[in-house]
């Protein structure tokens, strides 16, 4: 999918280009004709991919040096590894019940390539989340989930940060009034109140206002050990 997306959007900016456009306003009419959640989509596959390059290569993205990263991913990997193997094991044995029917090449190719790319998709799910951790810096608290939500929480803007650990929280990004959840494995467990409203913008686009953020993190004793520098009131 990421590759016939990536020819579509090339082939638009061609036009463009044919029609006498410079290259930047041929990708704003790219931007133009492409649907927000489509372009959001391919950027999901395309940060993926270069999530499972950085996972190989041990590097992490977006935590330079003098901030701190904080993981959030360990709390979902049984399942995911879990469902990965499931999927491994599916490719297997539908593989062996097309041969056994004597299905044609052709239709066991399809399914094959469909398969493999299903799992493709998964590990770079999983590499986005391992790759892109929260990030505390002097100047912001950065909250995300892989490649699909990134928050960033100017430090002045909080105040007040502390554990409160909820277990039942329900999707994975979800605005409910004035109230932010980033949860992993249907759990957060830090939470953040902002002295004034800041926007986010949902995995497809959507925007709304917060005043509050809960999130997940695999141990929040990093953002609990900075909360000196943190101003206002900090609840521990």
């Amino acid at each position: 999918m990421l590759l016939l997306q990536l020819v579509a959007a090339g082939q638009l900016v061609a036009e463009a280009r044919r029609g006498g456009a410079d290259w930047p306003a041929a990708f704003r009419g790219v931007g133009r004709l492409v649907p927000e959640r489509l372009r959001r989509i391919v950027a999901f596959d395309a940060k993926g991919m270069v999530s499972l390059v950085l996972l190989v290569a041990r590097r992490r993205h977006g935590v330079p040096q003098g901030t701190v990263g904080v993981p959030y991913s360990g709390a979902q990997l049984g399942l995911q590894a879990g469902f990965l193997f499931a999927m491994v094991v599916e490719v297997v044995g539908v593989e062996l019940l097309l041969r056994a029917i004597d299905a044609p090449e052709g239709l066991r190719v399809a399914f094959l390539v469909i398969d493999l790319y299903s799992i493709l998709i998964v590990l770079a799910v999983i590499a986005a989340c391992v790759t892109r951790p929260h990030v505390l810096s002097d100047e912001e608290l950065r909250v995300r989930y892989g490649a699909f939500f990134d928050l960033r929480i100017p430090r002045a803007q909080i105040s007040s940060l502390r554990i409160v650990r909820n277990y039942n929280e329900s999707g994975m990004v979800k605005v409910l009034d004035d109230r932010l959840a980033v949860a992993v494995a249907s759990q957060t467990n830090v939470v953040v109140e902002l002295r004034e409203p800041i926007q986010v913008v949902r995995p497809l686009g959507r925007r709304a206002d917060v005043r509050t953020v809960r999130f997940f993190a695999d141990d929040p004793a990093p953002l609990m050990d900075a909360r000196p520098a943190v101003p206002g009131r900090v609840g521990g």
